[in-house]
């Protein structure tokens, strides 16, 4: 199956490095190009891309009201936040506004490629810095009472096991040797808990768990 990717960053030969690298993939296709977030929506409509790599700081609309604007349209999409600015607004901002992950410009060529295949197959990302600082700054906030949240209530016993390992930041495949499973069984479990949340990707489950409660940031 071809990935179809659009990329939107304001700087002419990042968008060319982007695509270089992109296309010695057979199965990414890189279907168009966008030097802002208003042409970014624009080309979203047109092009019907499956990922979208966006970068932060472009004039006219910015990477994070782009994602909103253009997930609001397209809640299929899956945007990946692509960026040298490894701040907490810019993180929290693109988290909140729906992107699937967030990457910095130094990630490496295969490194890039395995989130747009990562992203596309419908789990979610994010580099080691940049989840740890989520978990950061889940920790500062007043940890809530976790039973309130009727959610919760939903998720069976294992599957609030998939979700607190999926919360520290393990991948399906850590999750089933920790819980002695095959991996295939924890992406059932992962669908499902996805579903009961109401969560659109891994990234909103993630949140999800801290902000409930269910993990606690800096425990365990």
């Amino acid at each position: 199956m071809t990935i179809r990717v659009l990329i939107v960053d304001d700087d002419d030969l990042m968008r060319a490095g982007l695509r270089g690298v992109l296309s010695s993939d057979s199965q990414i296709d890189v279907v168009g190009e966008a030097a802002d977030g208003r042409e970014a929506a624009y080309r979203t409509r047109l092009l019907s891309p499956d990922v979208i790599l966006m970068d932060v700081r472009m004039s006219d609309l910015d990477g994070i009201a782009a994602t909103r604007e253009v997930l609001a349209e397209f809640p299929d999409v899956k945007v990946v936040i692509l960026t040298t600015f490894e701040q907490d607004d810019y993180i929290f901002g693109a988290l909140s506004a729906g992107a699937s992950g967030f990457l910095l410009k130094r990630t490496s060529p295969e490194g890039l490629i395995s989130a747009i295949r990562t992203v596309h197959a419908g789990d979610s990302l994010l580099s080691p810095s940049v989840t740890s600082r989520v978990i950061e700054r889940m920790a500062q906030q007043p940890a809530p009472d976790a039973s309130k949240d009727p959610r919760l209530q939903e998720l069976t016993p294992r599957e609030r096991d998939v979700l607190e390992l999926m919360a520290r930041g393990l991948s399906n495949a850590e999750i089933a040797t920790a819980l002695v499973v095959e991996e295939s069984t924890v992406k059932t479990h992962v669908k499902r808990v996805l579903s009961k949340l109401g969560a659109r990707d891994r990234v909103q489950a993630v949140i999800f768990a801290y902000e409930s409660g269910l993990t606690v940031a800096g425990s365990g």
